[in-house]
């Protein structure tokens, strides 16, 4: 099952964070869980940013497994639990990175900061609560078009 879907670029900078399971909140009771999902999402992008190229792009961290991937400046990062299949986590970041170039022709980060309603939107056309919800591109951007009409 999918943890949480992380977008960031270089510099550290958040641009889709969609979670599917909330963070653990400390036990100290010391802080909320908002500020426990920045703290994760500035761990996760501290180590896969400095993570050398010719390691693999799966870490474990905390109770999950992190699978990244690196497009142009952008990380995508997904966790999942510690049984899942990286390869086919690799694919589901590769997709959507796909369905992204097709709906926006040649993507690149002002698309995803300008039209962050529409990258939501695709992502949840693809992933649901946590799990993938439909794999086949040409049904996930005809859905996303018919929504658009809708609106």
């Amino acid at each position: 099952m999918i943890r949480f879907f992380l977008l960031q670029n270089r510099q550290g900078k958040t641009r889709l964070s969609k979670w599917y399971v909330p963070p653990p909140i400390p036990q100290n009771g010391s802080g909320t869980g908002e500020t426990e999902k920045l703290r994760i999402e500035s761990e996760v992008h501290r180590l896969v940013t400095a993570r050398d190229k010719k390691y693999t792009n799966f870490i474990e961290y905390n109770n999950y497994k992190l699978i990244y991937r690196r497009y142009a400046g952008l990380f995508f990062t997904i966790a999942v639990d510690l049984a899942d299949n990286e390869l086919s986590y690799l694919e589901t970041i590769h997709l959507f990175v796909e369905l992204l170039d097709s709906y926006f022709s040649n993507v690149c980060e002002l698309d995803i900061v300008f039209n962050f309603n529409k990258v939501y939107s695709i992502l949840d056309e693809y992933m649901l609560a946590g799990e993938i919800e439909e794999t086949s591109k040409r049904e996930i951007l005809d859905r996303v078009k018919l929504l658009e009409k809708i609106e």
